[in-house]
């Protein structure tokens, strides 16, 4: 017999071909196997999961940068922040408060919003919060900090009683009790 250039393509083209359609039925016997489909399910489930952890470590780490220009002895800070979300929503960040119209984990008020959003402003900042960003976690955070540098809170009472009764919350005797609140919830 002999070989010729066309019956050598006849015979990988009739190979290849029959390779894939062994391929497709094997595909296809093992994508509808019940067993097959759990464990995609079960994967995209894990998928899942881990999206979700990734966007808790990333907020956990932005926390933790946020405060990075505080000195030693105060290096504290971020427990404060804990421990002010802790005392205004449990930790939840959807919580509301109606009566207030106080939102997310730190319960921002409308009028907090305004005050960042004004000190951005002054700063010559292009950057503006919405009252949307106050159910955000990270955003919370954020404006907590412009807050707290603007108006020199150096201190955990000092960011708790002025974050509870504003810039002037120093001289308010109400806010001694919200810091009693906060203090309970420090690990210090």
């Amino acid at each position: 017999m002999v070989t010729t250039k066309s019956n050598i393509d006849n015979t990988y083209f009739t190979t290849t071909i029959i390779i894939l359609l062994i391929i497709s039925c094997i595909n296809f016997v093992f994508r509808s196997h019940p067993v097959v489909t759990a464990l995609e399910n079960q994967l995209y489930t894990h998928d899942l999961v881990i999206d979700r952890l990734q966007r808790a470590n990333d907020s956990l780490i932005e926390q933790y940068q946020l405060f990075d220009y505080i000195v030693k002895p105060v290096n504290y800070m971020i427990d404060v922040i804990d421990a002010i979300m802790e005392v205004e929503s449990s930790n939840n960040d959807s919580a509301y408060n109606a009566d207030e119209d106080a939102v997310g984990c730190m319960q921002i008020r409308k009028c907090m919003v305004d005050d960042v959003n004004r000190i951005l402003k002054r700063n010559n900042i292009s950057y503006r919060y919405s009252y949307n960003d106050r159910w955000s976690r990270s955003k919370s955070i954020q404006m907590f900090d412009i807050y707290c540098k603007h108006y020199r809170l150096n201190t955990a009472e000092k960011m708790a009683r002025c974050w509870n009764g504003g810039p002037k919350g120093m001289q308010n005797n109400i806010t001694v009790s919200y810091w009693n609140k906060v203090i309970n919830k420090l690990d210090i």
